[in-house]
C-alpha cells in the first residue's frame, strides 16, 4: 500500500503492508471554484456585521493582523482581495503586523513569500516584537491575572482587522480568531502566563475544544477587550485550496469556521492502535521539532498506553536552536523529571508548554521520529531516530507477534494471522484530528 506523507515541500512516498493498516484522513473538501470572488462574497456580505468597505472609512488608519511563516496561511491569495476592499483608504494609513508570538522574525524573503512583493512595496508592513514593551500598550489584568500587553500599532488604528486560518488546536481548542491578538501581538509575559502549566495540564485544553478550555477563553476575553472590527478567517484543504471563508464579526465567523472545521477535520476511530505513524503536515509546519510536537498530540489520541508513535517530519529549521524548547528537553533524564520541573517551576518559561505536552505524550507510548535532524539531537529530545519506517513497523509487528505466543494469547495462529497488530497512518498530521468514537 502506496501511501504519499506531508513530508518538507515535496512528500515522502512510503510503501506500507497491505493488511492491517488503516489510513485516517480528513474528509477532503474542493476547494472553492474562485478563491478571489469567494473572499470578496464574504467580505462584502459578511457575518453579522457590516461591509469591511463600510467599516473602514478613508479618514481611518487600518492594522491588519497577519499569520507568521509557520503558519500555512495563504496570505498571498487572501490578503490582495481584502485590501481591494480597502482602496478607498490611503495606503499610508494601513499597517500589516506579523504576529510572530514568541516565534523568531521572518526573514525578507520569507516575508515576500508569505504576501507577495507587491504588497511588502507598497504598504507598511512590521514585525511584532513581543520583548519590546515600548511598542505595546498595557490592557490591564485579566481574569486569570495575567498582565496583558498587546501591540501598539494595532491598538491605536481605528479600524483593527483579524485574518488567520481555522484548524483544530492541541490546546487552544481552534486556531484563528482571537489567537491573532493572544497570542499573535501580545507581550512575551502574556503569552508565557497563558501558556502556564496549569492551563496546559487543564483536560478540556485540547484539540477542537473551546467550551471551558482556559486558554481558549482567556483568548476571547483579551479579544473582547481589544475589539476587533473585523475578522477575516479561512479553512484548507491538504492541496493548500481555500475551502471556506468565514468574514464579518470577530466571534460569530470564528464560531462558524470552527464548526465547519470539526466536520471536515475530527475523525472518529473505534479502538487504539498499536502504532500511529503521523506527519506534521509538511512544511512549513514541519520546520522544526517544536512545531511537530502537533503531530505527535494527534497521534497519542488514538495510540494504545505502551503503544508507538512513529513521525516524518522535515525539521529543516532544526530544533530550532533559538527559543528554550532545545534547551529544556536537554535539561533532564526523563520525561517525568520533565514534568516535575515544569510544574513546580514558580513563573512559567519559553516553550515549556511544548515540552509539557512532548513529555505526557512520551510516558503513555514510545515515540520514533524520521527527519533530517541527526540522531544524537533526535536522542537528546527523548526520541528514537528511525530511517526506515516500515522496517520499524514489521520489527514491531514480529515483536509482538511473538510475545503474544510467548504469553499464549493467539497460540498457533499469531504467525498466520497477524491481523491483531493494528497501525493507523495519519498522512496529513494534524490535519487529520482522530478521536475514539467512545468518547465522543
Amino acid at each position: 500500500m502506496r501511501i504519499r506523507l506531508a513530508y518538507g515541500q515535496n512528500g515522502l512516498e512510503v510503501n506500507f503492508p497491505q493488511s492491517g493498516i488503516d489510513v485516517i484522513e480528513p474528509l477532503f473538501v474542493e476547494g472553492v471554484e474562485d478563491e478571489a470572488a469567494a473572499i470578496r462574497q464574504a467580505l462584502r456580505k459578511p457575518i453579522a456585521s457590516r461591509p469591511l468597505r463600510e467599516i473602514a472609512s478613508s479618514d481611518d488608519t487600518v492594522a491588519i493582523i497577519f499569520s507568521d511563516r509557520t503558519r500555512p496561511m495563504p496570505s498571498d491569495r487572501v490578503l490582495p482581495v481584502l485590501l481591494s476592499e480597502l482602496e478607498h483608504v490611503p495606503r499610508e494609513k494601513i499597517t500589516l503586523i506579523n504576529a510572530v508570538g514568541t516565534h523568531r522574525s521572518n526573514t525578507q524573503e520569507e516575508l515576500e513569500a508569505m504576501l507577495g512583493r507587491g504588497i511588502l512595496q507598497n504598504y507598511r508592513v512590521i514585525q511584532h516584537c513581543p520583548k519590546d514593551r515600548e511598542s505595546m500598550v498595557h490592557l490591564g489584568k485579566s481574569g486569570f491575572g495575567n498582565e496583558v500587553w498587546i501591540n501598539k500599532d494595532f491598538m491605536q488604528a481605528n479600524v483593527k482587522i483579524l485574518t488567520g486560518f481555522i484548524e483544530p488546536h492541541f490546546f487552544a481548542g481552534f486556531s484563528g480568531g482571537p489567537k491573532a491578538v493572544l497570542l499573535g501581538v501580545a507581550s512575551f509575559e502574556s503569552i508565557l502566563k497563558n501558556h502556564a502549566a496549569p492551563m496546559i495540564d487543564s483536560p478540556n485544553a485540547t484539540w477542537g475544544v473551546t467550551e471551558e478550555n482556559p486558554i481558549h477563553q482567556e483568548m476571547s476575553e483579551i479579544a473582547c477587550l481589544v475589539k476587533p472590527n473585523f475578522l477575516l478567517n479561512v479553512t484548507l484543504n491538504k492541496r493548500r485550496d481555500i475551502t471556506g471563508v468565514f468574514a464579518g464579526d470577530w466571534k460569530q465567523a470564528h464560531a462558524q469556521g470552527c464548526a465547519f472545521a470539526r466536520k471536515c477535520v475530527m475523525r472518529p476511530v473505534e479502538r487504539p492502535y498499536d502504532v500511529v505513524v503521523t506527519t506534521n503536515s509538511g512544511f512549513p509546519l514541519d520546520m522544526n521539532l517544536y512545531q511537530t510536537v502537533k503531530g505527535m498530540s494527534a497521534a497519542a489520541r488514538i495510540v494504545k498506553e505502551g503503544g508507538v508513535i512513529i513521525v516524518a517530519a522535515e525539521c529543516s529549521d532544526g530544533v530550532p536552536n533559538h527559543g528554550n524548547f532545545r534547551e529544556l528537553l536537554r535539561s533532564r533524564n526523563s520525561p517525568t523529571e520533565l514534568l516535575q520541573v515544569i510544574r513546580n517551576a514558580t513563573e512559567p518559561i519559553q516553550d515549556q508548554w511544548q515540552v509539557q505536552i512532548l513529555a505526557k505524550i512520551l510516558l503513555k507510548a514510545q515515540v520514533y521520529l524520521y527527519s533530517r535532524l541527526p540522531e544524537e539531537e533526535v536522542r537528546l529530545a527523548h526520541l528514537k531516530p528511525v530511517k526506515d519506517i516500515v522496517a520499524l513497523i514489521n520489527q514491531l509487528q514480529a515483536h509482538s507477534t511473538a510475545s503474544m505466543v510467548e504469553k499464549g494469547e493467539c497460540g498457533s495462529l499469531a504467525v498466520a494471522d497477524p491481523n491483531g497488530f493494528r497501525v493507523a497512518v495519519l498522512p496529513e498530521g494534524p490535519q487529520t484530528v482522530p478521536y475514539l468514537s467512545k468518547l465522543a
